[in-house]
């Protein structure tokens, strides 16, 4: 029991660390050509799974903190406002004070609590008799949503590539992926799945609670932020969470899937 806390602490200030290097340095993106996918989460998700929802939760703290105050002290961006209480304040009133905290807070510490109940709720139903049914639900699930990744990339990517063709690819790669996971299964194996959910799960608890938030609390200042009409912030924002938040759900999948296998043979992760 001991050394199982100890390891837990030992992982929760490593991801600690990890979360401030990638907030304040280029090490927090991927280069995806066309766009950057945030990684900062993805130590919040691995700090979900293998410390605990808690501790998942005081990481996603953490990274609501460093958005924060990177928001209010370096700005960046147009929106960097719904992030920083500060700027909003300053901008819509006292009002932008609690709405930029709640957006920058609560959808991070979700991150370090949703993706812990999605993984062990997998792990249940997949050792259930009924594994193989669900296991295949699940990769149907998990291929589409990759095939629509690749399509909304692909799209993005390239204007000369019509977008019969991008779909076309994207239900490829997606099929692909459902036949090589379907082989995994037959050979007993159970870690792709759930690490691969926790992974999305995490990326797109974040994506969508805080576009969502934006949205709801912030229309017409990220409009006007943004220069666009209030009428069309609701496409602008659909575009983000169908386009960029998809990828990042992939990559976070892929990383979280092949870390999770790593740390999972020095500490299994056990039910809290």
């Amino acid at each position: 029991m001991r050394n199982s806390k100890t390891n837990e602490l030992v992982l929760t200030g490593l991801f600690t660390a990890i979360i401030i290097i990638m907030a304040f340095t280029p090490l927090g993106y991927i280069p995806l050509v066309v766009i950057n996918a945030t990684i900062i989460h993805i130590p919040v998700i691995l700090g979900s799974l293998f410390c605990g929802p808690k501790k998942g939760a005081f990481l996603g703290f953490v990274f609501g903190f460093t958005s924060c105050l990177k928001a209010t002290i370096v700005g960046g961006t147009l929106s960097s406002f719904v992030f920083s209480p500060v700027l909003a304040a300053s901008l819509v009133g006292t009002s932008g004070i609690f709405k930029s905290l709640f957006i920058a807070f609560v959808p991070r510490i979700l991150v370090g609590v949703i993706p812990y109940f999605v993984y062990i709720g997998i792990k249940k139903v997949l050792a259930s008799d009924k594994k193989n049914l669900w296991g295949t639900v699940l990769n149907v699930l998990m291929s589409a949503f990759l095939a629509f990744g690749v399509y909304a990339f692909l799209g993005k990517m390239s204007e000369s590539l019509s977008q019969a063709a991008a779909l076309g690819i994207g239900i490829a790669v997606g099929a692909v992926v459902f036949i090589v996971v379907e082989a995994v299964f037959i050979r007993k194996s159970t870690q792709v799945i759930p690490f691969v959910y926790a992974g999305v799960a995490g990326a797109m608890t974040n994506t969508l609670l805080v576009m969502g938030s934006i949205f709801v609390l912030y229309k017409d200042a990220y409009a006007d932020a943004i220069g666009v009409a209030g009428n069309a912030v609701l496409g602008v924002i659909t575009g983000v969470i169908s386009f960029n938040g998809v990828i990042e759900a992939i990559v976070a999948a892929i990383i979280v899937y092949l870390v999770g296998l790593v740390l999972n043979t020095i500490k299994p992760i056990a039910a809290k």
